[in-house]
């Protein structure tokens, strides 16, 4: 392949040069490894490279060789040649960063044909960034991000395209991604944060407000966006922030609002990014979940009357939203199934947490009071409640703990109603790690406040409700009827025989309720009958919703 290329050094004409490099790039288009082209070779085409960039010629014969440089990039092998600091210097030139780093006047006029240069000397970054280390520590201190977020400042200038935008934020998305180091300095410095959620709302309202759509490109590059913002908030300190943070992040929250109730023009797309919006929302501080509510307004909302998204007097559109989103990842899972609901359910469990007036509305729609369904398992069914519920005995352990999690918290982490709406047996794991075994509630604070209580269908079937399953069952013949008290002693001590063996075999190990509320191991299954209480001296629950 080192053969396509030669005769590219000694080429004094231009037109020359511009004719090897499109042969071979080409030729190469889609090729990602050069077993062909050695160290020693690709250092001489990267120079004589270096030497065209660095000359005047044409915006062709420029857009040409970082073509190659992006195809060669392509191939870790030899990527050394590539990623000198020289060669760095002029395609982050030639992107335009460096003018923009520098802060010279109000911008400039992209000159026609500019665009195709600036736009592959992006993605000639994008790729050396993503596969090189040494670039990634390079673009970090030489004014590459300096020159991205000056750029942001001139996004609603026309003859900034929607491609250079596009690779702006791709190359900082990765260069966020690969060095945690630049965060902070993205978000406090350079004041990325406020310019990254200019370059939203720009987006979101687009230059032609009439057109409620956004369109693919409007919604990758959003994406992309979104995806810059989760990393630099990742590490926010929720609880130590100022005044002007704090309002940064109920802006920022305002907008996902908008992003999760947006019409786009596929399934496929609503999906994508509603998928990010929801991963940015975690990273959230808690009380700028208010901003996911707004006042309603008189006719209908996004195609749906008022009586359908209304709570409390306030539109719960944007929350409508994540509910469905929640029910078809539990429906479809996209790629495994700890990627596809970790972060809802997370989101989910932190919005819930943060505003009593989306907890409630989660609560009606997720938990509502139960009634003859509770002839079937929790587990079996098609509501929100019973797709949870099948989640509690994941053999993932983070989806089991965040489903439990945000069923708990829509019970206003009480024990007792966890095993109400899920049967003992599913909440057993939750109840275990936070020592209510035994009953209780967890240190949350909620509102003292019931607005719903059993419904008649409930309060007739639950004196048969087995609690371990949660399901009502059918009265049962007594299993000892007809046994003399010999016979039920024989059976008793045959049944701790039993258990003792699978406990010295090492099968099981027998725990009672320690004092803490968790679950403690016995020496010996007779320990088990000590402090038994009779069941039928304890009070009915009347707890309510």
């Amino acid at each position: 392949m080192a053969a396509d290329l030669v005769g590219l050094a000694e080429s004094t004409s231009e037109e020359d040069v511009c004719k090897i490099l499109k042969c071979f790039n080409e030729k190469n288009s889609q090729i990602f490894v050069f077993p062909g082209i050695g160290s020693a070779e690709k250092q001489k085409i990267a120079l004589t490279l270096l030497k065209r960039l660095d000359n005047k010629g044409s915006s062709r014969c420029y857009a040409l060789c970082l073509e190659t440089v992006r195809i060669l990039s392509r191939d870790k092998n030899g990527l050394d040649v590539l990623t000198t600091e020289d060669l760095l210097k002029a395609i982050v030139r030639h992107a335009q960063l460096e003018y923009y780093a520098q802060e010279l006047g109000e911008g400039v006029t992209i000159q026609n044909g500019e665009s195709n240069v600036i736009v592959e000397a992006q993605k000639c970054l994008c790729n050396l960034i993503f596969n090189s280390s040494s670039v990634q520590r390079i673009c970090c201190r030489n004014g590459c991000v300096e020159g991205i977020i000056q750029r942001l400042k001139t996004y609603q200038d026309p003859d900034v395209t929607y491609e250079i935008k596009y690779f702006d934020m791709r190359m900082l998305f990765l260069l966020t991604a690969l060095c945690a180091d630049i965060r902070p300095k993205i978000r406090h410095e350079l004041h990325g944060l406020s310019y990254l959620i200019e370059v939203l709302d720009l987006t979101l309202r687009g230059p032609e407000p009439s057109d409620a759509r956004l369109s693919d490109k409007d919604v990758d590059l959003i994406n992309e966006v979104l995806k810059i913002l989760f990393n630099i908030t990742i590490t926010v300190g929720k609880n130590n922030m100022d005044e002007e943070e704090e309002a940064h992040f109920l802006r920022l929250v305002s907008i996902l609002h908008d992003l999760l109730v947006c019409d786009t023009t596929t399934k496929e797309k609503t999906e994508e990014l509603q998928n990010h919006t929801v991963n940015l929302l975690t990273n959230m501080p808690r009380a700028s979940y208010e901003e996911l509510l707004t006042p309603l307004s008189e006719g209908a909302v996004g195609g749906m009357d008022n009586k359908e998204v209304e709570y409390d007097g306030n539109s719960m559109e944007a929350v409508i939203a994540l509910l469905a989103f929640l029910d078809r990842r539990l429906d479809k899972p996209v790629k495994s199934l700890k990627e596809s609901l970790t972060p809802i359910l997370h989101c989910m469990c932190e919005i819930c947490r943060g505003n009593r007036c989306i907890r409630k509305y989660c609560k009606q729609k997720v938990l509502p009071p139960l009634r003859d369904d509770v002839k079937r398992l929790p587990q079996d069914g098609q509501t929100l409640r019973n797709k949870l519920c099948k989640h509690l005995t994941s053999s993932v352990q983070e989806i089991k703990e965040l489903v439990a999690d945000f069923l708990f918290v829509m019970c206003k982490e009480k024990a007792e109603k966890m095993v109400k709406y899920t049967g003992y047996g599913n909440a057993a794991g939750l109840l275990a790690s936070r020592g209510l075994m035994c009953g209780g509630k967890g240190p949350g604070e909620y509102s003292s406040d019931s607005s719903d209580s059993d419904t008649e269908e409930y309060l007739k079937l639950r004196e048969n409700i087995n609690p371990v399953t949660g399901r009502w069952e059918t009265e049962k013949s007594d299993p000892l009827a007809g046994m003399t008290e010999e016979q039920k002693e024989y059976e008793a001590v045959e049944l701790a025989k039993l258990m003792h063996k699978l406990h010295s075999d090492g099968i099981v190990q027998p725990c009672r309720i320690g004092e803490d509320g968790r679950p403690e191991p016995v020496d010996h299954i007779l320990e088990l009958q000590e402090d038994i209480t009779d069941p039928t001296d304890q009070e009915p629950n009347t707890d309510m919703d």
